[in-house]
């Protein structure tokens, strides 16, 4: 007979699983107050809503901004273009103006007896006078314009007054004689005229004002008196004058 001791010690049977709790611990917890769940369900999706169309209101502004800042740009470099195309021959323009004021100081400078006394010296002042006019044509196929001021008004913008002269007979603040002649390039200056001025006459545009001594004669003078209203003689006759004649108005009787 085998003994006791090397008999394997029994294990305890696991526990047979009854129906009803295996189907305890599949079954999920149910919510204990459905009708609240119910309830913060569209309140959680207005929220969501609420919330994208914030993000969509912001996302829309950022690029309203972002094309506005783009055209800036695109009119600004538009503009810079058009500008250096415009102005572009400035620079050249500003170094060719002191060869143009030479060109009108050597013509100047020779007399039309000195030019017909000598031919070789008329020729010269020919052949500088076409170079004169060769280049204000070209300035003028580039836009630049001379600025001659004389006779018109100082403008500050246009002109630089070196100097006043005195004369009562023209009116103050109008040229009167151009130093150096001033250049602009369309409607940029390049440079401004040196001028002179006049200075005591009255100002230029202005009305002349009476003098003081034309005032009080015009008030010490008498004010003219109406003369009085001839009478006329009455006429013994209505219809009748003395020279026979009508007078305006007056009704002539024919009756016999």
């Amino acid at each position: 007979m085998a003994s006791d001791d090397n008999a394997k010690p029994e294990e305890d049977a696991p526990e047979a699983e009854t129906p009803e709790s295996g189907a305890a611990a599949e079954r999920p917890e149910s919510p204990e107050e459905p009708a609240e769940v119910g309830e913060s369900e569209p309140e959680r999706i207005a929220a969501l809503v609420a919330a994208l169309q914030a993000e969509k209101r912001e996302l829309k502004e950022q690029l309203l901004r972002a094309l506005a800042e783009t055209e800036n740009v695109r009119r600004r470099a538009q503009r810079e273009r058009e500008d250096s195309a415009k102005y572009a021959v400035a620079p050249l323009a500003k170094d060719l103006l002191s060869v143009c004021d030479n060109l009108r100081r050597a013509i100047e400078s020779v007399s039309a007896e000195a030019a017909e006394a000598d031919p070789q010296l008329k020729t010269l002042l020919e052949g500088v006078a076409l170079t004169e006019r060769g280049l204000m044509e070209a300035f003028g196929r580039h836009h630049i314009e001379a600025i001659e001021p004389l006779g018109e008004k100082l403008d500050p913008n246009l002109h630089h007054a070196l100097f006043e002269v005195p004369d009562p007979d023209q009116p103050s603040g109008t040229v009167a004689q151009v130093i150096e002649v001033g250049y602009r390039l369309r409607d940029r200056l390049l440079r401004e005229a040196k001028v002179g001025v006049y200075k005591g006459g009255p100002a230029a545009g202005a009305k002349p004002e009476p003098a003081p001594e034309a005032e009080a004669a015009a008030a010490e003078a008498p004010e003219p008196q109406e003369a009085p209203e001839a009478e006329q003689p009455a006429s013994e006759d209505p219809g009748s004058s003395g020279n026979g004649a009508a007078k305006p108005g007056q009704r002539i009787d024919t009756a016999v």
